[in-house]
């Protein structure tokens, strides 16, 4: 199944032309763009947009960056390690995170009843993966660009996705702000907080076995993420079915989480993904070795959150569905 790929430029347009309008008051074209993407996050959880604020140039310019970070031998990337922050900012070395799907009894037995060839890759152990959790107060010494960039791409990132809260928001036949309203009283610092740069070092033959799971997460809060230079994500649509995608360049992927599924009283359901290696993540890592380019696979995850003192239930006419 092929997930539809979402220009925002329209609605955008008419946001800065009429900043004030509601969702009554859109034009026909309008309304059916908005109804497409509540169709769509509905039917499937996830959606793929286009947002000409946000380039393929900022997007490669974020993945320059962080290639070069994680690159950077493990002491100099440890300086920013803070478990006892239990790693909400700052490093998270590979081997401390270990899936919950590794340790949740329900959720294995919910794993075991999907069909075989929809079933995710089972981990073994502790992600093998670093991650780095960005908000303003922890900076990184040798890298002069890395506030701008991680800011730039971050709340480049929130604006789209914003932006298709609101539409999500008409589209379901509600107040246009009635998610980004309950999202507003959140911080810039805390909003910007997160950023998760996910990244997977190809660099072992164990990680070279096709399917061996290199992060597998199950979703919360609504996310998006900009394009990675490797392939090997997957998800799972509403129906059960586990889809590889394909982020076109320029385009941000999009899926639902806990949050929206609470505030739409099951309309839409959270989805889950993985990251693994697959014969098409394998041509990349050789072609990549050809060009002597980066082995790290880097990925923007951005989480969309409620603000942490609003009330999460059913919204408007949700509430009256059984």
């Amino acid at each position: 199944m092929q997930i539809p790929v979402i220009d925002l430029a329209p609605y955008l347009e008419f946001s800065r032309e009429l900043p004030s309008r509601d969702g009554e008051e859109f034009d026909s074209n309008l309304k059916n763009l908005c109804s497409e993407v509540s169709r769509t996050l509905r039917e499937t959880g996830a959606l793929l947009v286009k947002d000409p604020r946000c380039t393929a140039e900022d997007n490669d310019r974020f993945l320059d960056m962080m290639e070069k970070y994680f690159e950077m031998p493990d002491d100099f990337k440890r300086r920013q390690e803070r478990p006892h922050l239990h790693y909400q900012v700052g490093v998270t070395p590979e081997g401390v995170e270990v899936p919950r799907s590794l340790v949740d009894a329900e959720m294995q037995q919910k794993l075991r009843s999907m069909p075989k060839e929809f079933q995710p890759s089972t981990p073994s152990g502790p992600d093998p993966k670093w991650r780095y959790m960005w908000r303003e107060l922890c900076h990184t010494e040798g890298f002069p660009e890395w506030q701008e960039t991680m800011d730039s791409w971050g709340y480049k990132m929130i604006s789209a996705i914003e932006a298709v809260a609101e539409m999500a928001a008409v589209g379901f036949g509600l107040q246009k702000d009635a998610f980004t309203s309950l999202m507003k009283q959140i911080s810039k610092r805390k909003r910007i907080a997160f950023t998760k740069i996910q990244s997977d070092y190809f660099r072992t033959p164990f990680l070279l076995t096709k399917g061996h799971p290199v992060v597998t997460t199950n979703i919360l809060s609504a996310w998006n993420s900009g394009r990675s230079r490797f392939p090997g994500l997957n998800i799972w649509l509403r129906n059960g079915q586990k889809v590889e995608v394909k982020v076109p360049v320029g385009c941000l992927l999009i899926q639902t989480g806990k949050e929206i599924e609470w505030l739409t009283a099951g309309e839409c359901i959270a989805g889950m993904h993985e990251v693994v290696v697959t014969d098409r993540t394998i041509d990349a890592i050789k072609l990549a070795s050809e060009q002597n380019r980066s082995l790290w696979r880097v990925s923007s995850t951005l989480f969309a959150h409620i603000a942490s003192d609003a009330v999460l239930k059913p919204l408007s006419h949700f509430a009256d569905s059984p």
